[in-house]
């Protein structure tokens, strides 16, 4: 299998062998130990492809997930994916299992106001296995989320100066209030506060002028850190909107500089030329652009260079033994520092790398002080990517200076991790680069047309190829607005910025995909500049030659499992005790028994989220008073502050404007529903849509009204809705009068309130149905809005009556120790993206198509020859749509596809 691949090109740089030494060890037994580690210790990775980059109240995100291992080949380990949304303040606000089948999963999260509000989100995403290594190397990705809905202040506030010192810092601000059409909020009053670790900074009133703009001006002395405060205001509205609260964090508001130095391969020594890379930032983590200036202990000026991208720049110099070398540092405000470089080693031997067409160009070094102690003894050269070693070199010092050319094609894509060890097997010196080849999968888009109208059917097809070697892949697509949904390229999370680069640097990385997207000299010199700036997670040859292996807790799993152990009410444990699981939704059962440490687990268990799950333990003898049932818990890493916070975004409403104005057109009626009060008008009362507030914009009175005496005897409830005004054809619902039209828009369907799929009703019973009520059309629900449906559909179950409880009926609510009936957690309900079927163009009847994410198909597969085709229909929306492919054939070969069209 691929992942257990060990490559070896050893190269003799030297005539010579090496001679045999006491503290020596063999290059083979370095690189057995380092293929040991790679292959008992496989590192998966997950990438996560989603339909767009940021999202608004009432959308759906909808992923896929992709489970590889190091060299980018499908996992076959782990069958579950877990998916966390965590909130700015570090809470967890969300949690999915989902199954993996064939190293894919796929899955969604409705955006529903209940539990989510506009924010910036992070999302993660890993394997149990994964909960083993470093929990920073997860799939980590900032999801923007804005609200349309329920806002009546759109806001936007600009730090015009802020300034730190000894004794304090000093803020000036400026906030821009607008209502819900744009329009400037003048002359409305509004007081502020500024608090910090819960204690009151600053606070004021003023009014904002003729541009709805606030200045907000405060002083804090030198024991508040204002980065961690917000500033809160409370604006007057004067209109039905009332006084509006809004909060804004202020980490961006002082702004102080750093930059970091990293000599090549990890030390400065004496009299050998040496780069230094460094990296220039501001508090907020963004790089910034800065000059600086070398010179030595007695102020020579020794060379001067400016940053070339993101606050990365480098300079070069030959240092000399024992001069000190110090930095003066321009940033780009004007001000300036001083740091020194680190100490110059007087003995040394360091590894440069450098790269031209077709060959990676080594380079080994070592003065004359080192050169003069360790001639003749030896050392080895070890380059590898994602922990195989594709090249080995053991030779002996005889002269300053070794070269070697190592053909690029003998590596793949990726970073390369390029270690000079001594004859003992200790790393001297160390240098990361990055291989950019051919061997990418390249995905060729095409369409029936060019240009095309709203509502017009799109046949697209593509292609997959690498260097001319064609296999079958898996591939999603995504197809959006792009007029709607402006986004930067630079800044995606993508398959190649996330498998080729995050995914094994640590720390945050800006504009991952700019070094991916429309590559030329000029990124791949800025991406050197990154390998010699960023950390990298691999794990150690010191490690792996003293046989450290990491630790390992948690198996891949292959399913879920439930597992537990049974005690007697002594605390011993009981063996071979007999259980019985039983899942009553899913008619489930399954008998176990307990091991020797009275220990019990059942295995590959498939359940729905929220399922009742029953383990009986009653066929044992003197079980109701002798016997406890205790199921372990699940593990979950902690919730760590998000690497990504530099790109949080501070202003979400300017900053998502388009795509919130387009929101709030798509989901406009729901906004109405605040203000919907639903009163009895009779004094007995039966169950309708009324009493539920999802439903309570629909007409007060249904189209076509069903009572549950008119279903009596009906076995299967689909097969019962015709009298109803329903078509029930191809597993799909549909208002009988719109379907014999023409149109096959599908109706939504509530059971209660909640929103179900067509199946849910095969499981309802008619004798428990009060009432169906049919609506041809939502109302002020925006129901069809946001699912792009056709009608309502509600089902009204019978109420329950409450009647006194018995003495029976009270024991049943303490259930015996011997059987326990608890909600694990299980997998993420399914759903499907809705693709309409368009007959021709729109009517005035219907409700215009303002989809943001026109297709969306997670599931792609390409044949042999490399080829896939698909259709779908546009939306309403003109302008420039963008069509993004991703995925890996099943060797791993990894690809990404951009096309765009036009709709007129």
């Amino acid at each position: 299998m691929k992942y257990i691949k060990l490559l070896l090109f050893a190269v003799l740089l030297s005539s010579n062998y090496i001679y045999a030494q006491t503290d020596s060890i063999p290059l083979n037994t370095i690189l057995e130990k380092k293929g040991k580690l790679f292959h008992d210790y496989p590192t998966e990775k997950v990438h996560l492809h989603f339909d767009k980059p940021y999202y608004a109240i009432g959308d759906t995100i909808w992923f896929k997930a992709y489970l590889t291992l190091e060299q980018r080949s499908p996992s076959p380990l782990s069958k579950i994916l877990y998916v966390d949304v965590i909130s700015s303040k570090d809470s967890l606000v969300e949690s999915l299992k989902i199954p993996i089948t064939n190293s894919i999963a796929t899955g969604n999260i409705p955006l529903y106001t209940q539990k989510f509000k506009q924010e910036n989100y992070q999302l993660r995403a890993y394997t149990k296995w994964m909960l083993n290594f470093d929990p920073s190397y997860f799939f980590r990705k900032n999801i923007y989320v804005g609200d349309a809905l329920n806002k009546d202040v759109y806001t936007h506030i600009n730090f015009v100066s802020g300034t730190v010192n000894d004794k304090g810092s000093k803020v000036s601000a400026r906030v821009q209030y607008k209502n819900d059409k744009g329009i400037p909020l003048m002359n409305k009053k509004v007081s502020w506060e500024v608090i910090a670790d819960y204690e009151r900074v600053a606070r004021g009133k003023s009014n904002t002028d003729n541009a709805g703009y606030l200045n907000v001006n405060f002083s804090a002395s030198s024991k508040v850190d204002v980065s961690r405060a917000q500033l809160i205001t409370i604006i007057e509205t004067g209109s039905s909107a009332g006084n509006v609260t809004s909060t804004f964090p202020l980490k961006k508001s002082v702004l102080e500089y750093d930059i970091q130095f990293f000599p090549e391969g990890g030390d400065l020594i004496g009299e050998i030329p040496s780069k230094v890379a460094f990296k220039a930032i501001t508090s907020d983590g963004l790089g910034t652009n800065v000059k600086v200036a070398i010179s030595d202990k007695n102020g020579k000026s020794i060379t001067e260079s400016s940053s070339q991208h993101l606050g990365m720049g480098m300079i070069t110099f030959t240092p000399e033994p024992g001069n000190e070398y110090k930095a003066l540092v321009t940033f780009n405000d004007g001000s300036s520092k001083t740091y020194p470089l680190s100490p110059v080693k007087r003995s040394g031997m360091n590894i440069a790398v450098a790269q031209n067409k077709d060959n990676v160009i080594l380079k080994i070094s070592a003065n004359k002080e080192y050169f003069d102690t360790n001639k003749n003894k030896g050392f080895y050269i070890v380059a590898q990517n994602a922990g195989i070693v594709y090249y080995a070199a053991q030779s002996i010092i005889k002269s300053q200076s070794f070269t070697a050319d190592i053909p690029k094609d003998k590596f793949p894509s990726g970073i390369i991790q390029v270690t000079l060890l001594s004859s003992n097997g200790t790393p001297i010196s160390e240098r990361l680069t990055f291989i950019q080849r051919k061997d990418l999968l390249n995905i060729k888009i095409g369409s029936d047309a060019t240009e095309y109208k709203g509502r017009q059917k799109v046949k697209l097809n593509f292609t997959t190829n690498n260097d001319s070697d064609v296999k079958e892949g898996n591939f999603s697509i995504a197809v959006i607005d792009e007029s709607k949904v402006p986004s930067n390229e630079d800044t995606e999370t993508t398959i190649l910025s996330n498998l080729l680069l995050t995914s094994d640097l640590s720390g945050y990385i800006e504009k991952p995909n700019y070094y991916f997207n429309q590559p030329n000299s000029k990124k791949e010199n800025d991406l050197d500049l990154l390998m010699l700036t960023q950390g990298y997670r691999k794990f150690t040859f010191k490690d792996a030659i003293q046989n450290k292996y990491p630790h390992v807790t948690y198996l891949p799993e292959q399913g879920i499992d439930i597992t537990g152990t049974i005690r007697r009410a002594n605390g011993m444990t009981w063996e071979k005790a007999r259980l019985l699981l039983q899942i009553p939704d899913k008619h489930f059962s399954s008998p176990t028994m307990t091991d020797k440490d009275g220990k019990f687990k059942f295995s590959n268990v498939v359940f729905k989220d929220s399922s009742e799950v029953i383990i009986n333990a009653r066929n044992n003898v003197n079980s109701a008073k002798d016997i406890r049932i205790m199921v372990d818990g699940e593990p979950y890493p902690a919730v760590y502050s998000n690497t990504n916070k530099p790109d949080e975004i501070l202003n979400i409403d300017s900053t998502l404007n388009t795509y919130l104005k387009n929101s709030k057109l798509q989901y406009s009626s729901a906004f109405m529903l605040k203000e919907v009060v639903v009163k009895a008008a009779v004094t007995e009362k039966k169950p309708s849509h009324l009493d539920h507030s999802a439903l309570s914009g629909l007409n007060f009175m249904a189209d076509r009204l069903t009572t549950g005496d008119q279903l009596q005897g009906c076995a299967n409830i689909l097969n019962c809705l015709a009298g109803s005004g329903i078509t029930y054809v191809d597993n799909m619902l549909y208002l009988t009068r719109a379907y014999n039209q023409g149109t096959r828009v599908p109706i939504e369907v509530y059971v209660n309130g909640m929103p179900v799929d067509v199946n849910y009703l095969t499981s309802l019973d008619a004798n428990g149905i009060e009432s169906i009520e049919v609506f041809n059309n939502d109302g002020l629900s925006g129901i069809n809005r946001r699912s792009n449906t056709l009608g309502v559909l509600v089902v009204n179950l019978k109420e329950i009556k409450s009647t006194p409880l018995s003495k029976d009926q009270i024991k049943d609510l303490f259930p015996p120790a011997n059987v326990l009936t608890y909600k694990p957690k299980g997998y993420s309900v399914e759903r499907h993206f809705y693709t309409p079927k368009y007959t021709g163009p729109r009517t005035p009847t219907q409700p215009e198509d303002l989809r943001t994410t026109v297709y969306w198909n997670p599931v792609v597969n390409t044949n042999k020859e490399g080829k896939a085709a698909l259709e779908y229909f546009n939306a309403d929306g003109k302008g420039t749509y963008k069509v993004v492919i991703e995925g890996l054939d099943i060797d791993g070969n990894i690809g990404r596809g951009i096309y765009r069209y036009q709709v007129k």
